[in-house]
């Protein structure tokens, strides 16, 4: 809970005892509570004062300034975080802390436009059927469900809450589902809600009537069933007893501040603040606003996070496609050599079938012999010209092989996540 001091107050709280002893009461850092004094014009005891002072040595106590005009004259220390987290998170919240320092609890604050617009359609709406809260949402206003009695304290601390938000440099603005806080590029969705208490409930005159009638109704009923001539009578009595409420609601005017639920790696940041016994929304718009803040904190860890791992995955996919796309340029080419190399061991064995038929049938004019022959011959210039650089050249190109498009027609594996 926001502990709030006047600058009096905290100077004499500053020269009490040595920093690091009060900044574990606050569940601050030395440096966080250095920045504080700084912000607020006190002076803190130099290096070696305690220890002057604790060895009896005459020290002197530096007065405090008057606060410069247009100053805060109140501190406001929020409330710490007991259980660990992660360190954006803590530096996050250290620097909402520092910042919410000037923070005055008390004071006065403007309406926002989004919070009256909330406001009035609170007072025109009525409860839903069983219900006996008002509600409103959608674009332009503040999801919110309470009591009608109610609304003019919500505007109370609403615009509180907003107030203390700007001072941490959070904006609050129109969403698309609701009013959202912007805090470090993060759209924060909340919602405002009263609290109900149930009581067993308790039939009014009107039911009580209600049920006699039909009790009596009935018991008629089952005089008459009784007799052979009352069998037609009020066959159309109800047997069922009429059915009231088991429970009563009633508002209890605790008010629920709720950030939209949302699941993170490593980390669980508060997103709810309620009236309480020792605590009350509006005294609390500091912590509110520092609680915000983390949020954001932990949003937009998780949301680089989920970056981070999307684009390692994405290199890592890129990695295999390299891999498969070299594997199959690679088979495409071995393919191809191991081609030529067996056309070439054909080619071999048709120039020596064409020499010997060349020298078996040269005093030979005609016949079939002689047609194959000069076939096979025109078949082996053929094949030579093929097998020469510009052949060559040629069936590569044709091929798409050994060039910028050796990957023709490869297609990626596909893997899932």
């Amino acid at each position: 809970m926001t502990q709030s001091f006047t600058r009096e107050e905290f100077y004499d709280l500053v020269w009490s005892k040595p920093m690091t002893h009060l900044a574990k009461e606050f569940r601050l850092s030395d440096v966080a509570l250095h920045k504080i004094c700084k912000k607020h014009d006190i002076p803190k005891p130099p290096l070696g004062w305690w220890a002057k002072k604790q060895a009896g040595k005459p020290v002197k106590q530096t007065p405090l300034p008057l606060a410069a005009e247009g100053k805060e004259t109140r501190i406001s220390i929020t409330a710490g975080e007991l259980r660990g987290e992660p360190e954006l998170m803590a530096v996050a919240r250290e620097e909402a802390r520092i910042a919410a320092s000037s923070i005055d609890s008390e004071a006065d604050v403007p309406s926002h436009p989004i919070i009256e617009r909330t406001a009035a359609k609170l007072r025109k709406a009525k409860p839903a059927a069983g219900s006996i809260l008002v509600s409103v949402e959608g674009a332009g206003v503040v999801r919110t469900l309470i009591g009608s009695e109610s609304v003019d304290r919500f505007e109370q601390v609403l615009n509180r809450i907003v107030a203390a938000a700007a001072t941490l440099g959070i904006k609050f603005e129109r969403g698309e589902k609701g009013a959202v806080f912007i805090c470090d590029g993060e759209a924060i969705g909340f919602s405002v809600s009263e609290l109900t208490r149930r009581e067993k409930h308790v039939l009014t005159e009107k039911e009580q009537a209600e049920y006699a009638a039909w009790k009596s109704k009935r018991d008629r009923y089952w005089a008459r069933r009784s007799t052979p001539r009352g069998w037609d009578d009020d066959d159309d009595v109800d047997l069922f007893p009429p059915r009231f409420p088991e429970w009563d609601y009633h508002p209890t005017g605790q008010l629920s501040f709720e950030l939209d639920q949302q699941h993170f790696w490593n980390a669980s940041p508060r997103k709810s603040f309620r009236d309480a016994k020792v605590q009350r929304l509006e005294l609390i718009a500091g912590d509110i606003a520092v609680g915000i803040a983390v949020y954001a904190a932990a949003m937009k860890a998780d949301r680089v996070r989920r970056e981070e791992d999307a684009r390692q995955r994405e290199e890592e996919r890129r990695q295999r496609e390299r891999a498969e796309r070299a594997e199959h340029v690679e088979k495409r080419r071995y393919e191809a050599l191991d081609n030529i190399l067996d056309e070439l061991a054909a080619l071999e064995r048709l120039r020596s079938l064409v020499g010997g038929l060349r020298s078996e049938l040269a005093s030979t004019a005609e016949g079939r012999a002689e047609a194959f022959l000069a076939f096979a011959e025109k078949r082996l210039a053929s094949r030579e010209a093929a097998f020469s650089a510009d052949g060559l050249q040629r069936r590569f190109e044709k091929n798409r092989l050994f060039g910028d498009d050796d990957d023709h027609d490869f297609r990626p594996s596909r893997y899932y996540f």
